[in-house]
């Protein structure tokens, strides 16, 4: 871990916090270049466009590639506070993101080490450095509080 993967976590978290006024997954991301200074963010846009693709990670790293007028991000580090699902990863190794940092583990849906390893695939031609669990309290309880507010009894139903 790098000093400031945790300062660049918090912006993360910040742009979860966001994704909450959509009734979106709250799930933030942001992109770091090679300087440390950030050239994307996202969050979950689904609920607020529609768009099945508008993950965190995928809405950061078009921002990037917007921002540089280049595909590729191969100086970058992806910042997100939950572990990528394999479309996200496939979007991480498809920029050519050399280093990948997350918060909080996904259980039911990762692809960097919890169900599946698509980052870390021998098979892959790109290598990608992944440092995982960072502020991943704060992370994790984000979900946990946004999905327990989802499953809470609505009073006067049984």
């Amino acid at each position: 871990m790098r000093a400031d993967d945790v300062r660049f976590m918090a912006l993360a978290l910040a742009e979860a916090r966001s994704a909450l006024r959509t009734g979106d997954v709250p799930v933030g991301a942001v992109v770091v270049d090679g300087d440390g200074a950030v050239i994307g963010t996202g969050r979950n846009e689904r609920e607020a466009t529609g768009d099945p693709l508008a993950h965190a990670e995928v809405v950061a790293l078009r921002a990037a590639a917007a921002a540089r007028g280049a595909w590729r991000l191969d100086d970058c580090t992806l910042v997100v506070t939950l572990e990528p699902c394999v479309m996200c990863a496939g979007a991480v190794l498809a920029a050519r993101v050399p280093r990948l940092v997350f918060g909080a583990w996904d259980e039911k849906a990762g692809a960097v080490g919890s169900v599946y390893d698509v980052i870390r695939d021998r098979r892959v031609p790109h290598a990608v450095e992944v440092v995982a669990g960072v502020a991943a309290d704060d992370c994790a309880a984000i979900l946990t509080d946004f999905f327990a507010g989802r499953r809470a009894p609505t009073p006067g139903r049984g």
